[in-house]
């Protein structure tokens, strides 16, 4: 019986240990400075994040409410990054018009679109049951 041979490790992350966290901290970086200066969508949702974050630190009741404020924003960050990296992606691949590049670019649209409705829906809930 013949056993499986699996293709050799990409060389390029020979990385371990230390280094290897040092270098992801750096490629992180860099990820988020290249969205902050080329995705105003990046910094729109940026934006929700602190007001997310600043008004949840101050309204929250306990830890765990406070948390549950702060969530909705910085997943819609999150959300924006995937977003914007499946973009850029399939920009890179070609920029003529395909269907399934359109349909990507449409579901990262979609995902964003539903993060930022959590947001809405958690302080739309919040508000009303502190206030009315």
């Amino acid at each position: 019986m013949k056993t499986q041979e699996y293709p050799k490790r990409n060389t390029k992350k020979g990385k371990g240990g230390f280094k290897r966290v040092y270098c992801a901290c750096i490629y992180s970086r860099d990820g988020i400075l290249a969205a902050w200066s080329e995705e105003q969508g990046f910094r729109q949702v940026v934006l929700v994040a602190i007001v997310s974050c600043t008004l949840g630190f101050y309204f929250g009741e306990s830890f765990t409410q406070k948390i549950l404020l702060i969530l909705p924003g910085f997943l819609c960050v999150i959300v924006e990054l995937f977003n914007s990296a499946i973009e850029n992606a399939i920009d890179h691949t070609s920029i003529k018009p395909h269907p399934f590049a359109k349909k990507a670019k449409d579901m990262g649209s979609a995902a964003q679109f539903l993060s930022l409705l959590f947001v809405v829906v958690v302080w739309g809930v919040f508000c009303y049951e502190r206030w009315f």
